[in-house]
């Protein structure tokens, strides 16, 4: 509201809120805060489990923070600009949405105490940017090389990203599974590693233990085969794919067919059944004896097929169309009139099982797959789907190793040793940058410091520790939970990429410095509408209280 000569000028909508300066600085840091506060605990392997439950009742209990964060319905839009973090982290690099996000909350916290100190945000965040890049830098010098044929190395990154997800009573089986799956799809591009983590497809089957949980060198589809005359079992597969429906296409524009002789129903029917007949028989004259369409398949079509000893299987997803010719090397057909033998994959066994309750189709024994799966079992659903996010977890973590050939230490070794040296580094900037690029080294302590708490230790003493460790040089010295004391992470095997910890600093100082830079906060009158909608129909369910 405005006035000119003592008429009111009406500038923003009725019913618009408006917080300014410092206070919506506050309002944004508190709202990230809170985010960070909620997931630190499920941070390391001794973190805690959340239970969430939507809006229809449906449970998830988890403590992979991405999934957290995914599923908590949040309002505020700091909030949700924090979550985003979460999302980008786990989009680039699968692991270390946890640390992203407690670690742009200590940021915010940090930069709040600058703030009563009457530092401009801009210099805060100009101290914040130079001090991410030192890390970098740093991060880098401390790295360590790893190889593709480094098996024990990738082994420990993948235990190290799955443990405390539950996967703690198979992890040997499970870590050997996801570094051969991560090896069998690994492709050398100019003499460097690529792992495209969409070709390891993650199936899941609830029904036996996790040590069932097995890796299939092809593809498993959760489909059965169309027709029960049709094998069951097919050895020395020879695999057509096919992007068609083997059905009698109907005319794209409206048509009638006036018949008024009996006779000609039946030769219609016939024209469509010989039709039928010979899209059956041009696929058995290419060689095939397995068929996976994206399409349908006619009732006809089937009994052909059944006929000719071909075992087909019909609405096979896109996805695991293109895993299928990956893995067999076919090639996809969308065209019946051009197919031919060349088009063919290969398998050395496709068979219909029966897993858990449910049956599915097995691809196995490619010559040299490019797509695999890990068929993941366990007793109940919470379960199998605990342990599902774990190996998913696990494969993005060394596919990360394998691509950039550098990790780190775990345990909070490498956030302690970038604190370590940036406060040795910050008195050459001089000024207030300075402060901030301290303030931002103190603000990587909370890595360790959680760590520690989440395990029942004492985190000032742990803090302490640490410090004098890395003063004496031992730059892979970090928290052993298990144990409550500072060991080499290196020697006992915690390992992580690179990757993880560059992208999670990045990230949470980028939403950081977003936030810091915010000092008006207008919003719109549609939301107040839309809050007086939601109170009109009711309000959302309440956990029950026990």
């Amino acid at each position: 509201m405005a006035t000119l000569q003592g008429v009111p000028v009406l500038i923003l909508k009725e019913g618009t809120q408006r917080t300014v300066g410092r206070d919506a600085q506050r309002m944004n840091i508190m709202a990230a805060r809170v985010i960070a506060e909620a997931v630190k605990t499920t941070l390391g392997p001794k973190g805690m489990d959340k239970m969430l439950v939507d809006s229809l009742g449906d449970i998830t209990i988890t403590n992979d923070g991405v999934t957290i964060l995914k599923e908590i319905d949040v309002e505020h839009p700091a909030a949700k600009m924090v979550i985003e973090v979460a999302k980008a982290q786990d989009n680039e690099v699968g692991d270390g949405t946890t640390t992203a996000v407690v670690l742009a909350g200590e940021l915010l916290k940090k930069a709040e105490e600058l703030l009563d100190q009457d530092f401009h945000p801009a210099i805060i965040a100009t101290g914040y940017r130079t001090a991410a890049e030192k890390a970098l830098e740093i991060l880098d010098s401390i790295a360590i090389p790893v190889s593709k044929d480094d098996d024990e190395i990738l082994k420990k990154i993948a235990r190290t990203s799955m443990t405390g997800k539950g996967a703690e009573v198979a992890v040997e089986k499970l870590t050997e599974l996801v570094v051969k799956a991560v090896k069998m799809v690994a492709e050398d591009v100019n003499g460097k590693y690529r792992v495209d983590h969409e070709n390891i497809k993650i199936e899941k089957r609830q029904g036996g233990s996790i040590e069932d949980t097995e890796l299939v060198e092809g593809i498993v589809l959760d489909k059965e085969v169309v027709h029960p005359g049709m094998p069951k079992r097919i050895e020395n597969a020879k695999i057509l794919l096919l992007d068609a429906a083997l059905e009698v296409k109907e005319t794209e524009i409206d048509a009638k067919i006036r018949i008024t002789d009996p006779d000609k129903i039946t030769r219609f029917i016939e024209q469509e059944e010989a039709m039928l007949k010979e899209m059956v028989d041009k696929i058995a004259a290419t060689g095939a004896n397995v068929v996976f369409c994206q399409k349908g398949i006619d009732d006809l079509a089937q009994y052909y097929l059944a006929k000719a000893g071909i075992l087909a299987v019909r609405r096979v997803k896109k996805s695991d169309i293109e895993k299928l010719s990956k893995a067999t090397g076919a090639r996809i057909v969308t065209d019946l009139r051009d197919v031919s033998s060349e088009d063919l994959g290969y398998a050395n066994l496709v068979e219909e099982r029966k897993v858990g309750e449910e049956k599915m189709v097995f691809v196995m024994g490619c010559k040299n797959p490019k797509a695999v799966t890990i068929l993941i079992r366990g007793g109940t659903e919470h379960v199998v789907e605990e342990i599902a996010r774990g190996v998913e977890d696990g494969v993005r973590a060394v596919a990360c190793a394998v691509e950039d050939g550098k990790i780190v230490a775990g345990g909070g070794a490498p956030e302690i040793e970038v604190s370590l040296r940036l406060k040795q580094w910050a008195p050459s900037l001089g000024g207030r940058e300075q402060i901030a690029t301290e303030f931002f080294a103190s603000a990587l302590e909370i890595i360790p410091r959680a760590l520690a708490e989440n395990a029942g230790l004492d985190p000032i003493d742990i803090l302490v520790e640490l410090k004098a460790a890395h003063e004496k040089g031992q730059k892979y010295a970090g928290v052993d939970v298990e144990k409550g004391k500072v060991v080499n992470m290196e020697e006992k095997g915690v390992l992580e990429p690179l990757r993880v910890k560059t992208h999670a600093i990045k990230s949470a100082t980028d939403v950081a410095v977003m936030l810091l830079r915010i000092d008006d906060i207008i919003a719109a009158k549609g939301l107040e509408k839309e809050k007086e909608k939601g109170e009109e129909k009711g309000k959302a369910p309440e956990i029950p209280e026990f």
